[in-house]
């Protein structure tokens, strides 16, 4: 695959941004977050959404204007964000800044977020508080999307509801990024539109039979992504979702009673000081006794090490960093896609 850097796609999506509405501010952070998330490997959430983002951003049902976001200050800890369907890193971006000031005067700030745009890959988000010694928590869910069916059902009923979490650690800081389902919409998508199977039965037909066919997703009535856990041990993913679904739709007050349409999030984001519960330092005494004590359990193929949440993507970030980033094919044909007729076009090549 040809490599991209960083820098290069950043300015590239800087650009399309820009043309497309986007005040500098939004575009800027819309494209830094979009890049990270292929930084680290996460290609499904990362470039690829540029395009999907530019269409929302043409057809006027995403915003690229900060002063459509609305703050109501409910304590000098939390606060509630009306995002009016901002682009999403842009509105996620302020609320942690806005949470860490909180959390370095007062121990904790928590911001909730509703009618926001798609917001891209959570674990996007964590490095730059993990690496202040800050323990950010990012929660989201869609409530105009439904593809993840409850335990024991077979009608979808919501999203596969990512939760985030970063772990400051002076030996290895741990990335904690993963859904309440099986697999995502996006991996679903992504095997489908290869025409491949996905590895595991992580699909429910409408019938209720276990699938690994991405077009009993797709079907007519149409399947489920089943909750993590699958059907042995699903009910925990089930509970799972529906935390998350409370702390991102309930808490902000907006969700899927108000049948809303089109790409969004709901979204809660917190940001925890150590420095004043038990202590910084108490902190990564135990968080560092954690991951040696990982990393040292024995394992199971000689060949397959212990790896802690994040350890591959910080890695891989830091070699995509020196050497670019190897984007897949359908990520280029997306990014190609987004560039079209800009003034990008005839500057740009795509290898």
């Amino acid at each position: 695959m040809t490599r991209y850097p960083a820098d290069q796609l950043t300015a590239w999506l800087l650009t399309l941004f820009e043309e497309n509405g986007a005040a500098r501010e939004v575009a800027e952070t819309t494209a830094r977050i979009l890049v990270e998330g292929d930084l680290l490997g996460h290609h499904t959430h990362g470039v690829k959404l540029a395009n999907g983002y530019l269409s929302d951003l043409k057809s006027g049902h995403a915003s690229g204007d900060p002063q459509h976001l609305v703050i109501e200050q409910g304590s000098p800890v939390a606060a509630l964000f009306d995002g009016n369907y901002v682009l999403g890193p842009y509105l996620v971006q302020r609320a942690l800044d806005q949470c860490r000031k909180a959390a370095k005067d007062y121990g904790i700030g928590i911001v909730s977020l509703k009618r926001s745009h798609h917001i891209a890959c959570l674990a996007s988000y964590l490095t730059p508080l993990v690496e202040d010694n800050l323990v950010p928590i990012i929660m989201t869910s869609d409530p105009a999307v439904a593809s993840v069916a409850p335990f024991g059902g077979t009608e979808r009923v919501y999203t596969p509801n990512p939760l985030a979490i970063g772990i400051p650690g002076r030996e290895q800081p741990i990335l904690i990024d993963v859904s309440m389902s099986t697999v995502t919409n996006g991996s679903v998508n992504k095997a489908r539109a290869a025409g491949q199977k996905l590895d595991h039965h992580a699909l429910l037909t409408a019938q209720g039979t276990p699938s690994n066919d991405p077009e009993a997703f797709f079907a007519a009535p149409g399947g489920s992504i089943l909750p993590l856990g699958g059907l042995e041990f699903g009910h925990k993913g089930f509970a799972l979702g529906l935390m998350v679904e409370a702390l991102t739709s309930a808490l902000s007050g907006f969700g899927r009673k108000d049948a809303p349409s089109g790409w969004g999030a709901s979204v809660m984001i917190m940001v925890i000081d150590p420095a004043r519960f038990g202590g910084t330092e108490a902190f990564l005494d135990e968080t560092d006794h954690l991951v040696r004590r990982c990393l040292n359990a024995g394992q199971i193929d000689p060949q397959q090490p212990v790896r802690l949440p994040g350890q591959s993507g910080l890695r891989r970030r830091a070699t995509y960093l020196k050497e670019g980033i190897p984007l897949p094919e359908d990520v280029v044909a997306e990014l190609q896609k987004a560039i079209g007729d800009s003034s990008l076009r005839d500057s740009v090549s795509l290898g």
